[in-house]
């Protein structure tokens, strides 16, 4: 149906089991992260598999000759425009929010057995609102933008060169980024254009849409605070504290409200503090980490890479995509980087590192010193990683050693 349409099968497998299913499938991400592609890449695969075309509906609402349906009647009327005379359908929507008060429409093909499928922004999908109109009739699948495997394995299949050098290729990853459509520039600075325009479409259709921002400088001071901060931990007060030497009268409410609407457009995520001694989930100091790095470079004027916060952010983002539950470990006045669970309620105690290795010895012992310490203070039997970006494993204390770019790549699991 769709001709090279990178198929990732990553998200894939997650919905393959639901394709028959009358349980609406909702995909969710940020802003030009792959969902239509995702819906393309099903399509084709039903296709392939022997569904005829006449039994595949596709309606992109953002697409010339669909974006006049803005209400529930219109988008009805041109469904059944396009049905047939078979049984069973499948309807792909995309960019389902342009159509006001859908849900019922969805709901009543949902209730005929139709196999739906939608995409659409984040700041509605993941709101109260459709929550509770579809409740128990829909599954969410969180797509990110490109992971490394998936950079790697997109750039062969539209035949671009990877750099021999596995650790040159990694580098241009993290200032590039996993926007998809991002491969098809050879220019970093025309990639970097790509995706400042990426923030602003996102600030204009799901942010200043879905709600009126009452102080638009102040908001904007906020986003370039977390964007610059991410993988550090977080102070409101001393956020509030910055913004009043800057000038900017406000109220904790107001920032408090600005931080969610950046991490309902999935722009950030929040990962909160885990205290192992009181067993208790801290709502301070948490931190804040970007859905996809080049966010960060577009917005800057330096490019050059801070490794250890890029590489905690990378492994955060790993971690949540496959359906890892994080938090930052808290053991007295130490820190564990994360904990991980994940979907049997296994945990894994993670430490990230650029590198172990210091420019002498004692230096190395300092940073050996600091990244095993916190492990020492956990009493359960649950196993303890370091990730750095080290060629050669460091082998003590029981702790296992995995180098990022091969956990990344698959030839390491957790």
């Amino acid at each position: 149906m769709f001709k090279k349409v990178y198929p990732r099968e990553k998200y894939l497998k997650k919905i393959r089991p639901f394709y028959d299913s009358d349980i609406i499938k909702v995909i969710t991400g940020i802003r030009r992260c792959g969902k239509s592609c995702i819906l393309k890449a099903i399509m084709n695969e039903l296709s392939s598999n022997g569904v005829p075309e006449s039994q595949i509906i596709y309606i992109p609402l953002d697409k010339r000759g669909y974006k006049n349906i803005k209400t529930p009647e219109e988008l009805e009327a041109k469904i059944e425009s396009m049905l047939g005379a078979e049984e069973f359908y499948y309807l792909f929507i995309d960019e389902i929010q342009n159509v006001s008060g859908f849900e019922s429409i969805i709901h009543a093909y949902a209730e005929e057995g139709y196999s739906i499928f939608l995409t659409g922004s984040n700041s509605y999908l993941l709101s109260d609102e459709i929550s509770t109109k579809l409740t128990g009739r829909y599954l969410n699948f969180e797509t990110f933008t490109l992971d490394f495997a998936e950079y790697l394995d997109m750039k062969t299949f539209f035949n671009k060169m990877i750099n021999s050098d596995i650790y040159t290729e990694f580098e241009e990853y993290l200032l590039n980024g996993g926007f998809p459509k991002t491969l098809e520039f050879d220019e970093i600075q025309t990639r970097q254009t790509y995706t400042r325009g990426i923030i602003s479409e996102i600030f204009e259709k799901d942010v200043k849409t879905r709600k009126r921002i009452s102080n638009v400088p102040v908001y904007e001071r906020v986003q370039t605070f977390l964007l610059n901060n991410y993988s550090a931990p977080f102070s409101l007060n001393n956020l509030l504290e910055c913004l009043e030497k800057e000038g900017y009268k406000t109220k904790a409410s107001t920032v408090r409200g600005y931080i969610e609407d950046l991490k309902k457009a999935k722009i950030i995520y929040e990962c909160n503090r885990f205290d192992l001694k009181s067993k208790k989930s801290l709502k301070r100091d948490q931190k804040y980490y970007l859905s996809d790095l080049a966010i960060y470079f577009s917005m800057n004027t330096d490019n050059r890479l801070s490794f250890g916060p890029s590489l905690e952010n990378i492994v955060f983002l790993y971690l949540t995509s496959h359906d890892y539950q994080i938090s930052i470990g808290k053991i007295g006045k130490l820190e564990c980087d994360f904990i991980a669970r994940d979907k049997n309620g296994d945990y894994a105690y993670i430490q990230v590192a650029y590198t172990l290795q210091g420019e002498d010895l004692k230096a190395t012992e300092r940073i050996k010193e600091r990244e095993y310490r916190p492990f020492r203070e956990i009493r359960d039997g649950y196993p303890r990683y370091i990730i750095s970006l080290d060629r050669f494993r460091d082998k003590q204390e029981g702790v296992h050693h995995i180098n990022a770019i091969d956990l990344f790549l698959g030839k390491e699991v957790i």
